[in-house]
């Protein structure tokens, strides 16, 4: 704090030398006249003094023989007359404080916290709908408002919270962490498996239902596996009335799988020349502002360089500067080999496969031929395998006496 007092004051280093320094420090003593950093060199002496008592030395220097140099300046005093010399520096200052000030009265970021069934593009066009965005005033944002606004737009939000931060604007809300149940349709009540391929049955282990078919019988597409309508019986052996259950049913079907994937003969492949033209941009905000410039190559595609001034981004002010660099580039034509056909038509077959593992499909035999066909590459293959049938469909009701189909 006191070396903050000196510097407003102003001070001087200075250099004392001649007959009797020490005479000299000895008269500034008494005089009240305060000296700090006392250096010798020899018979000289160097020391800093404040301005006021600087102007009290001539009597105490003729007095005692010395003679007094100054050799720096120091503080706000030496400092202010230089400043505003140098006009364009001062101008520059007093913009940036000026602009600093202006900036504050805005909101520039808007963080949102806490959600996790509402997404940020959810919440950014609920923002849009209130009139609530980067770069508004911030006494134009009503908090009270826009918090009761955010818990009667989302039922699941059950708390939310919004605060000014410098020129940021912080939103918090908390979910409801229970499950919203929302009304299903009404389900008609039983349910029978059918086979979506045609096959042969491996094996059939029944939950719930009817079983239709046994292992070893062969089946089309669309056959009834296991009924969903379970008969109960009167005491002659006569059908009372029908049982409706969800048939449920672990049932492996044998049939065979085809697949298929071509390639072109010929491909294009991008080859660049080394060719580069970069233009410069600014963006505020969503509106950005670039120099107007001509196709710069008949074919080239371009990277695009973002960054934030350190200044902008401590205000959290959308202020950008980027760069477009257009890279040229030719087209060329080139054409398969065997070798690159082949692994690339292998890579599609081996996802085919993978999706079919995941599915709990079993291959039992395989046959897969690669060959040219027209202007491509194709590869065909038969699988034949064991794989879990039984789509679900709604059971046909039965009334005794009489059949209907329910819609």
């Amino acid at each position: 704090m006191v070396e903050f007092l000196k510097y407003l004051r102003g001070y001087l280093r200075i250099r004392v030398s001649g007959f009797s320094p020490e005479r000299f420090m000895n008269l500034c003593s008494n005089k009240g006249i305060l000296l700090w950093k006392i250096v010798r060199e020899g018979d000289v002496y160097y020391m800093n003094i404040n301005l006021k008592g600087f102007r009290a030395l001539r009597p105490i220097a003729r007095k005692t023989g010395t003679r007094v140099a100054i050799l720096e300046r120091y503080g706000l005093p030496f400092f202010v007359p230089k400043l505003l010399k140098r006009k364009v520096f001062l101008a520059g200052l007093l913009f940036a404080v000026a602009f600093w000030m202006w900036s504050s009265l805005f909101i520039w970021n808007i963080e949102l916290s806490g959600n996790y069934q509402i997404t940020d593009d959810m919440f950014g066009s609920f923002l849009k709908e209130n009139t609530v965005a980067v770069g508004m005033r911030k006494d134009a944002l009503d908090i009270e408002k826009l918090e009761k606004e955010i818990r009667r737009r989302f039922p699941e939000v059950t708390w939310a919270s919004a605060r000014l931060s410098g020129t940021k604007l912080l939103i918090d809300i908390k979910e409801n962490d229970a499950p919203i149940i929302r009304e299903s349709e009404k389900k008609d009540v039983g349910s029978d498996l059918v086979s979506a391929y045609a096959g042969t049955v491996v094996s059939i282990v029944v939950r719930s239902g009817v079983p239709v078919v046994a292992a070893g019988d062969t089946v089309e597409a669309g056959t009834v596996l296991v009924e969903g309508k379970v008969p109960i019986y009167n005491d002659d052996a006569t059908v009372r009335e029908y049982l409706y259950v969800d048939a449920d049913a672990d049932i492996i079907l044998e049939h065979v799988r085809e697949f298929s994937a071509s390639l072109p003969l010929d491909y294009i492949k991008k080859e660049y020349t080394g060719r580069e033209k970069t233009k410069l941009y600014f963006r505020f905000g969503e509106k950005q502002l670039k120099m107007p410039q001509d196709r710069p190559f008949l074919v080239y595609d371009s990277v695009i360089r973002e960054s934030r001034p350190l200044l902008f981004e401590k205000l959290s002010i959308p202020v950008y500067k980027g760069s477009y660099t257009y890279r040229e580039y030719l087209n060329v034509e080139y054409k398969y080999s065997r070798e690159e056909a082949e692994g690339q038509l292998k890579e599609k077959l081996r996802i085919f496969l993978e999706s079919l593992e995941e599915k709990g499909v079993q291959i039992i035999e395989k046959d897969v031929k690669i060959d040219i066909s027209g202007n491509s590459w194709v590869l065909s293959g038969q699988f034949l395998v064991w794989e879990p049938v039984g789509d679900s469909v709604a059971v046909e009701k039965i009334i005794i006496g009489e059949t209907e189909a329910d819609e």
